[in-house]
């Protein structure tokens, strides 16, 4: 069976920003016949995510986040419909999803690396086991829930940088529901600014591309910062905790601002900015959706109840065809998305 693969052509090296000719598309085959408890699958969606920049790398700064191998098909969350099957678990017409899918229009996988998955969960738009039902949504509200400190009645003031991305967009509106009285969202661009406002419910927003940042920030957080979702690191982040109240809290998620970078993560602070985490107790504590695996199953369920009634709105951004993966993710790593970045390969 002819396949088309993405495989990591070269590195880009540590302190570089990833290009086109770091990947490759091939064509090859896979077997003709499958493995007992193996199923042949064809790829209908492939995820991009800003952690993957270091498994480009030859280490990937973590123990459990493993680097791509040159010449190798690349691999990240996917989710497919069974072709044919030589396992118990699965018969062909199932949609199954898994962290480690191949970016190849179909493949030949072990039953125990999948799950499968309920259409009727996400109305059938199975991509959003990919972003606001999967792992980033799972990130954006056990995030807030478990790192933000959260108190319905609080009158407490959030902020979200990279706030109309994957993440970001979600986390916002999780802080709504879990009881902040204003949200606030930092991003790139006038049109992301103006969406966070209008469709997601933010109560400001700001284009940290334009000057006055730290002044507008103050603006739209009089009463100061009580809870920060931090998905950028770097000036943003520095900017944002300058502003923070007495024993507030931000929650570490990402630091997409550093990738491109060769430093530990996550990377140091300027002493300023320690002097303030310290000086005014502000718990910085790195968060890893991986840790909470025990409340991921209710996790889901919570989210796919917040997308059906409406209440949670699941941005994204598609691009078709497999051949566009690599540069989907290279758009996603400059800010070209506005919510979760997907590629479809397949109807």
């Amino acid at each position: 069976m002819k396949i088309k693969r993405v495989v990591l052509a070269s590195r880009p090296g540590n302190d570089a920003e990833p290009v086109s000719e770091n990947f490759r598309l091939e064509e090859a085959a896979l077997a003709d016949e499958i493995m007992d408890g193996q199923v042949l699958v064809r790829t209908l969606y492939i995820s991009v995510d800003p952690y993957l920049r270091c498994r480009m790398n030859d280490f990937t700064g973590t123990d459990y986040i493993q680097p791509w191998e040159l010449s190798k098909t690349l691999d990240s969350g996917g989710v497919g419909v069974v072709k044919e099957s030589r396992s118990s678990q699965y018969t062909a017409g199932d949609f199954v999803m898994s962290f480690n899918w191949p970016w190849q229009t179909a493949c030949i996988l072990d039953d125990k690396s999948l799950q499968k998955l309920d259409p009727g969960l996400v109305d059938g738009h199975l991509s959003h086991f990919l972003g606001a039902v999967g792992l980033t949504g799972l990130t954006a509200l056990l995030g807030v829930k478990e790192k933000g400190h959260v108190t319905r009645g609080a009158n407490q003031t959030m902020v979200i940088s990279g706030a109309a991305g994957a993440c970001g967009s979600l986390a916002g509106q999780v802080g709504r529901h879990l009881g902040c009285s204003r949200i606030v969202g930092i991003c790139g661009t006038d049109e992301k600014c103006s969406l966070l406002v209008s469709d997601l419910g933010f109560d400001g927003a700001l284009n940290y591309k334009k000057a006055g940042i730290t002044e507008k920030l103050r603006e739209c957080c009089p009463h100061g910062v009580d809870v920060y979702f931090d998905n950028v690191g770097g000036e943003i982040s520095d900017t944002v905790i300058s502003q923070m109240n007495q024993d507030s809290h931000v929650i570490l998620c990402g630091q997409i601002s550093q990738y491109n970078k060769n430093v530990p993560y996550p990377p140091p602070l300027p002493p300023h900015t320690e002097t303030a985490l310290k000086d005014r107790n502000i718990t910085r504590e790195r968060f890893m959706v991986l840790n909470y695996a025990d409340q991921h199953d209710s996790g889901v369920l919570q989210l796919s109840q917040w997308v059906r009634e409406g209440k949670l709105k699941a941005q994204e951004t598609v691009v078709h065809g497999l051949e566009n993966t690599a540069g989907a993710f290279l758009s996603m790593m400059r800010g070209g998305n506005i919510g979760k970045q997907i590629v479809q390969v397949s109807e």
